[in-house]
C-alpha cells in the first residue's frame, strides 16, 4: 500500500494568545480544513485522528486504519502454502482463502491438532507450544490440549511429525492472538489451551491468572524466532482478534477486563514489530482488530463479541486486497466497504429484532463469499438482500412517521375545536 497520506499540513502565521506565542496548524483531510492544536510542533509526517465522517467513506478504512501497515505488493497466490491458526481471524481468513481455492494447510483434513482447532488457540502460550512441540520436540509435563468437545488431544509422535510437516512447508504464517487471561497447572506452571473440562477440574492445582507483559512479548518473540530459524524465508503476519472475553474470572467487570486483555497483546505485538521490522521486512501486522472496532458503528452481533458478517467480509476483502494476488483493486475494496457501511447504517435505524434479522441475512452473504458461487451470482444475491433489508427498515420508519403524524393531526384538531368554542362555554374534553 502506498504511504501517501490523505491529509496534508501547513503552518499558519504566528498569532498571540494571552501573551504567549502560538502556532496554529491547519490540516486538510478529505478536502476540508481543520485546525489542529496550538503551539506544539507536529512534524512532517503526522497522521491525524479521523473524524466520524472520514471513516464513513468507502476509502476510510484504507486511508485511516490500514495506512502504513500493508505490504508494497501482494505475495500470496494459489501456489503459496499458508498456515493460519490461533484465534478467530486466523480461522476466518483460512476458510476465506480456502474457499477461493488457495492452499491453506490448516484447512485441509489431517491429523495435526491445528487442523482441527485452527481458531481454537487463543493465548500466546498455546500457539508457542505448537511451534516448540513440532520443531523442538518439547512435550508438556501434563495434559494441556483439549478439543471442542473437551476431548484430550495428547502428544502423539505421529501428530507432532504431521504438525512439523505443515510448518516445514509453510510459505506464510497467519497467527492470531485472542486473550491474555489463562488457566494453568500450578505445580508445573504449564498453561492450558482453554479452561479445564468440568470432569477434570482440580481446584488444588488448576489456577487462573493474567499473563504478564513480559510473558506475552516473550512468547510472541519466541514464535517469530522459531519460524526464522526453521523457515527463514517465510512471511509472518500477526493479527489480534476483535472477539472479546465471554467472561472474566477476575473480580472486575468483563468489559474492563477485556480492555486489559486486548491492550496487553496489542502493545506487545507493536513493540515486537518496532523491534524486528527494520531487519525483518517479511514480518507484518494486519489491523483486523482496529478495522472491526473503529471502522464501523455496529461491528458485533447482539452478544457484543462475535463480529457481524458484513464487517467480517470487509475485513477479509481488505486482507485480500493487500496480501493476495487475486487482482482485487482499490475500487473493489471500496465497493465492499460501501456495502458494509450501508448495512451498518441499517443497523443504526433498526430495532433489536430487526438487527437480529439483518445479521442472519448477512450470514448467507458470508457463506456465499467463502463458497463456490460465482462472483456475478454472489453480487446479484447480495444486492437483492441489501435492497430487501433497506425496504424493510424504510417501511418501518414510514410507519412510525405515519403514527406520529396521525397523533399530531389529532392534537391539532382538539386544539382548533377548543379555540372555536364560544366564550364562557365548557371546553370539550378529549375532543368529544
Amino acid at each position: 500500500m502506498a504511504d501517501s497520506a490523505p491529509e496534508t499540513t501547513r503552518e499558519a502565521p504566528e498569532v498571540f494568545l494571552e501573551g504567549h506565542q502560538a502556532r496554529v496548524y491547519t490540516v486538510s483531510i478529505n478536502g476540508r480544513e481543520r485546525r489542529i492544536g496550538q503551539s506544539f510542533y507536529r512534524g512532517e509526517v503526522a497522521s491525524y485522528m479521523p473524524w466520524r465522517g472520514d471513516l464513513d467513506r468507502p476509502k476510510g478504512i484504507a486511508d485511516f486504519i490500514l495506512k502504513g501497515w500493508m505490504p508494497e505488493q501482494p505475495f500470496i497466490d494459489q501456489q503459496t502454502n499458508v498456515v493460519a491458526f490461533g484465534s478467530c481471524f486466523a480461522g476466518n481468513i483460512g476458510r476465506y482463502l480456502a474457499g477461493m481455492g488457495f492452499d491453506v494447510a490448516t484447512q485441509r483434513k489431517g491429523t495435526a491438532h491445528i487442523q482441527n482447532v485452527s481458531d481454537g488457540l487463543v493465548n500466546v502460550f498455546a500457539l508457542c507450544q505448537q511451534f516448540e512441540w513440532a520443531w523442538e520436540g518439547r512435550v508438556p509435563d501434563v495434559a494441556l490440549w483439549t478439543g471442542w468437545e473437551a476431548e484430550e488431544y495428547g502428544y502423539d509422535e505421529s501428530v507432532r511429525l504431521a504438525t512439523r510437516k505443515l510448518f516445514d512447508e509453510a510459505d506464510t504464517f497467519v497467527l492470531t492472538f485472542g486473550l491474555s487471561e489463562v488457566w494453568y497447572d500450578e505445580p508445573t506452571g504449564e498453561v492450558f489451551w482453554r479452561p479445564m473440562p468440568k470432569d477434570k477440574f482440580d481446584a488444588s492445582r488448576h489456577k487462573f491468572r493474567m499473563a504478564t507483559y513480559g510473558e506475552t512479548i516473550g512468547r510472541l518473540r519466541r514464535i517469530r524466532d522459531l519460524i526464522r530459524t526453521h523457515r527463514p524465508g517465510a512471511k509472518i503476519i500477526y493479527t489480534l482478534s476483535p472477539v472479546g472475553l465471554a467472561a472474566t474470572f477476575r473480580p472486575v467487570s468483563c468489559i474492563t477486563a477485556n480492555s486489559v486483555s486486548k491492550a496487553m497483546l496489542r502493545v506487545a505485538i507493536d513493540e515486537l514489530y518496532r523491534e524486528v521490522r527494520p531487519s525483518d521486512p517479511d514480518f507484518y501486522y494486519f489491523p483486523s482488530y482496529e478495522v472491526v472496532l473503529d471502522g464501523f458503528h455496529f461491528p458485533f452481533g447482539e452478544d457484543r463479541r462475535h463480529v457481524a458478517n458484513h464487517v467480517l467480509l470487509c475485513n477479509m476483502k481488505a486482507f485480500e486486497r493487500y496480501f493476495c494476488k487475486t487482482g482485487l483493486q482499490d475500487a473493489d475494496l471500496e465497493a465492499v466497504t460501501r456495502d458494509a457501511l450501508a448495512v451498518d447504517d441499517l443497523m443504526a435505524g433498526a430495532t433489536e429484532a430487526q438487527r437480529v434479522e439483518l445479521l442472519r441475512g448477512e450470514g448467507e452473504t458470508w457463506r456465499a463469499a467463502t463458497g463456490p458461487l460465482k462472483t456475478a451470482e454472489r453480487e446479484m444475491r447480495r444486492q437483492e438482500r441489501i435492497l430487501e433489508r433497506q425496504a424493510t427498515v424504510e417501511a418501518s420508519r414510514k410507519a412510525r412517521a405515519a403514527r406520529k403524524a396521525k397523533i399530531k393531526a389529532r392534537r391539532k384538531r382538539i386544539a382548533e375545536k377548543a379555540a372555536m368554542a364560544p366564550a364562557g362555554s365548557p371546553r370539550e374534553h378529549n375532543g368529544k
